[in-house]
């Protein structure tokens, strides 16, 4: 069966597992866990305490939390990913499983929350890192060990960047290139700028 949440495919089977776990806890209680899943969607923190409180009735083990986050996360980035309607949702979940109260509950949450989500979605897809700064110099190479004659220039570049889970630390990466490399570069850029400005 093929669900709007999971872009019309099937859905995947640890999912299905999961679907339970949160079934065992209380309507409210999976609503307030929903709750942080989405803070922590959108200001990049979760309260693994609050989690904890709130899975203690249900006597979760730790791999039963994570799950149940795991689940969460799933089932709110890919419904805003894929534009779902709360309500469409609402019937999805309930048919792989879950109560009623239950998703009507998600579903709220989701619903309150899924346009903000849908921006921060946008605005971290695909950004695995952020450049910093970009260093570069051109030498002009008259000969090597191996080339008594070479006459041509060598550009080296130094990109400064930081990745997504760690922004405070600046990574760098180092690369050396002639100017074929470089023409062939800028080729690939600008191709990949007009991909990107033709998706907005």
């Amino acid at each position: 069966m093929k669900f709007k949440f999971c872009g019309d495919l099937d859905c995947p089977d640890w999912v299905l597992a999961e679907i339970t776990n949160l079934s065992k806890m209380s309507s409210v209680k999976m609503k307030l866990l929903v709750t942080q899943v989405i803070k922590c969607l959108l200001e990049g923190e979760l309260n693994y305490e609050k989690v904890h409180k709130l899975t203690a009735d249900a006597k979760f083990e730790l791999s039963d939390i994570k799950g149940s986050i795991a689940t969460s996360h799933f089932i709110l980035c890919n419904a805003a990913k894929h534009n779902v309607e709360s309500e469409a949702l609402c019937n999805e979940l309930q048919q792989l499983g879950l109560p009623k109260e239950h998703a009507t509950g998600l579903c709220r949450a989701y619903h309150d929350s899924a346009e903000r989500l849908r921006r921060v979605l946008q605005d971290t897809s695909l950004r695995i890192s952020k450049l910093q700064s970009c260093d570069w110099r051109a030498d002009y190479v008259m000969s090597t060990s191996q080339q008594q004659q070479v006459d041509q220039p060598e550009f080296h570049f130094k990109l400064n960047y930081t990745t997504a889970d760690n922004k405070d630390d600046v990574k760098s990466a180092a690369f050396t290139t002639d100017r074929d490399g470089l023409r062939e570069l800028i080729r690939e850029l600008k191709e990949a700028r007009k991909v990107m400005e033709s998706l907005h």
